[in-house]
């Protein structure tokens, strides 16, 4: 068995896939693993929707920001926070009349549901990509199956209370880029209590970037900071995965 740092170590995200299909057996571990993950108080609070369907593929590759490589993949994983059955249980068992019957007012799900939900579905997305990697099979997350909450409630059948918290697509691949350097670990991990950065701190932890944008500039940007907001924050797919998380925290209102 491959050593879990040596996995952890190599695994990067891949946008180009090939045509070979990936094993029944495979997908079945990279799942098992998803649902072996760590949740809040074992109540795994989130669902996993499998997608091998090539025409939802290409919708959903429209859909997450015009990714074609999405419509390449052999399988997409979309991890829903899921608060919609175990409201659905406390219903079909009279947890809202026991909770009047003790001075209590049960609301349905809540924000701190909302949450955990998230996290439950974010951790166990993060075991299948981990499994996937140990076998040799690509996967790459999807941030953007978060906007256009309307068209994928309508594609994947959502009910009220479930939304996509993220989406794994995962194929095999010809080509492995190298991994991606990360932050240093003394501007990410601190001892006891947070750290507040000084100016010279956050300068020191984008000093790479920024040399990295100085021999390469591009025009209309000063720096890197603003050719990334611009990339990325400032972009109008931003806004819409904005717009759609607040339509979605409605439910939990």
């Amino acid at each position: 068995m491959n050593n879990i740092m040596e996995i952890i170590n190599r695994r990067v995200s891949i946008r180009k896939f090939n045509n070979k299909p990936i094993a029944k057996e495979v997908m079945d571990d990279i799942v098992l693993a998803a649902m072996r993950a760590a949740t809040a108080g074992n109540m795994m609070m989130y669902s996993i929707i499998k997608v091998q369907d090539k025409e939802t593929l290409k919708q959903l590759s429209k859909t997450c920001d015009d990714q074609p490589f999405i419509a390449d993949a052999d399988t997409a994983l979309i991890f829903v926070a899921d608060l919609h059955k175990w409201h659905s249980y406390f219903q079909l068992s009279k947890v809202p009349e026991y909770a009047e019957k003790t001075g209590r007012v049960y609301t349905g799900p809540t924000l701190a549901d909302c949450i955990l939900g998230v996290n439950d579905a974010l951790i166990a997305a993060q075991n299948a990509t981990l499994a996937a990697e140990s076998y040799g099979v690509g996967n790459c997350y999807i941030g953007d199956i978060m906007e256009n909450i309307e068209e994928h409630r309508a594609l994947l059948n959502l009910p009220k209370h479930v939304f996509p918290a993220t989406m794994i697509v995962f194929g095999h691949y010809d080509h492995q880029p190298q991994p991606r350097p990360r932050f240093e670990k003394e501007f990410v991990v601190f001892d006891e209590k947070y750290k507040k950065l000084s100016d010279q701190d956050i300068s020191d932890m984008f000093k790479t970037h920024e040399e990295k944008f100085a021999k390469q500039p591009v025009e209309g940007f000063d720096n890197y900071a603003q050719q990334f907001y611009n990339r990325k924050i400032g972009a109008v797919f931003f806004e819409e995965m904005n717009r759609s998380l607040k339509e979605i925290m409605k439910d939990f209102e």
